[in-house]
């Protein structure tokens, strides 16, 4: 009875956090959704928030929660979700996704913990032609 309660299993499903320029030739940050699956995923209900805790003074900090949509993803898509800002590196960024794939619903949370969105883990994103940080 507990593992019904789970729900299927998320597999080839990605969030990625991606460095770029912008207009100015700044570095900038945005966060995808990448479908790497063979099927259509519909429906798709994203929210993020950023969550930790101030290293001098111990003080909790959490960001707003952010409620994203996107109706529908072809397989080997991307899809831009936020961008995001390098001063929330330093916490745990959330990304909770559900989705729909033959009226079966799914869903798994994303968490890029704390300072892990850094040069060091960054690599090609092949589906973005793009550099960034990846998780599935």
């Amino acid at each position: 009875m507990r593992e019904e309660l789970l729900g299927p299993k998320v597999e080839n499903v990605a969030v990625a956090v991606v460095q770029g320029k912008n207009e100015d030739n700044e570095t900038e940050y945005n966060v995808y959704l990448l479908n790497l699956r063979e099927d259509i995923m519909e429906g798709i209900i994203i929210t993020s928030k950023g969550y930790g805790q101030n290293a001098n003074t111990g003080e909790k900090i959490q960001t707003s929660t952010l409620r994203h949509c996107i109706e529908l993803m072809l397989p080997n898509e991307a899809a831009k979700i936020e961008p995001i800002v390098e001063e929330v590196f330093g916490l745990s960024n959330e990304y909770w996704v559900s989705f729909w794939v033959n009226d079966v619903m799914y869903d798994k949370k994303f968490v890029f913990l704390a300072e892990t969105i850094c040069e060091k883990n960054i690599k090609p994103i092949p589906i973005l032609g793009a550099k960034g940080v990846i998780i599935m």
